[in-house]
């Protein structure tokens, strides 16, 4: 598994309690939530390298 990286993330009350029951619904973390919206935002643009 790759190393994570860290870092601070500022992000609006309103838009952060949508995120967390968003993540509630779907039985995630808000962490895992927002890694799993990246992840597919990424793989939609065509932004990530292809695995070999």
């Amino acid at each position: 598994m790759a190393e994570k990286k860290r870092f601070l993330l500022r992000i609006d009350q309103r838009d952060y309690d949508a995120l967390e029951k968003w993540a509630d619904d779907e039985l995630r973390s808000v962490n895992a939530q927002i890694e799993l919206i990246i992840k597919k935002a990424l793989k939609d643009s065509g932004r990530l390298k292809k695995n070999k």
